[in-house]
């Protein structure tokens, strides 16, 4: 296989996953940071659906592109 159908096959899976499953980047940040006092805040971003669909529909382009150019 070449490499766009892979991939274009692994976005395709991804995308599917998480807009299935939902899920989300969890970003970890220092709130307070005063000498050897240190506070720190853990921040959950959602994937957002339409996130998903893109990285399908893109997941589906790049599958037909990998299958119609020839080596």
């Amino acid at each position: 296989m070449r490499v766009p159908t892979l991939l274009g096959i692994a976005l395709i899976v991804a995308g599917a996953y998480f807009l299935i499953q939902g899920g989300g980047i969890t970003t970890k940040r220092e709130v307070i940071n005063v000498g050897p006092l240190q506070v720190s805040a853990e921040e959950q971003h959602p994937i957002q659906p339409w996130v998903s669909g893109l990285a399908i529909v893109a997941g589906i382009a790049l599958v037909v592109a990998g299958v119609r150019t020839k080596a």
